[in-house]
């Protein structure tokens, strides 16, 4: 298991993740595709070439779904009990097929569950930025992530 628990967990720790993403056409038309999405700024070469983009955008959602992924191994991974939303969440630069996208997380507070005695609630900040040095998606989502375990007694 590679998330972390509540406990550890520090407010204003920095997480930089190891894994980076390449972004594709395909990715980018199949996501479009599988969710309904026919806007043309992201399906149509010739529609976009008109653009002040000059050529289709990776489908935002996408891009923010990667940055989710991004980030389970080095937090959440096994120790999330439950994503409890997301807001704020800004695209300040478009993101194109080759782009490659990698992502830092900042942990912005973080607090005791008041329902869940096994549980506490962290605030996270999430940027994805690509190869440019420049943010592509910025988000503030909370999670609800599992306590370290107690140790057993042991009665023998």
């Amino acid at each position: 298991m590679g998330g972390m628990y509540y406990e550890e967990f520090e407010v204003g720790a920095v997480i930089t993740h190891a894994i980076t993403r390449t972004i594709t056409e395909t990715d980018n038309v199949l996501f479009s595709t599988m969710t309904m999405n026919p806007q043309p700024l992201h399906l149509d070469y010739e529609f976009s070439a008109k653009t002040e983009f000059g050529r289709p955008l990776v489908n935002s959602l996408f891009t923010l779904g990667v940055v989710g992924g991004v980030i389970v191994p080095e937090t959440t991974l096994g120790t999330t009990v439950a994503n409890l939303g997301f807001k704020d969440i800004v695209f300040p630069k478009p993101v194109f097929a080759g782009d490659t996208i990698h992502v830092e997380t900042t942990v912005l507070e973080k607090r005791d569950s008041a329902s869940r005695p096994n549980a506490g609630i962290v605030t996270f900040e999430h940027r994805g930025i690509n190869q440019h040095d420049e943010v592509v998606v910025r988000a503030v989502r909370v999670g609800m992530m599992l306590r370290r375990p107690v140790p057993s007694g042991g009665d023998a």
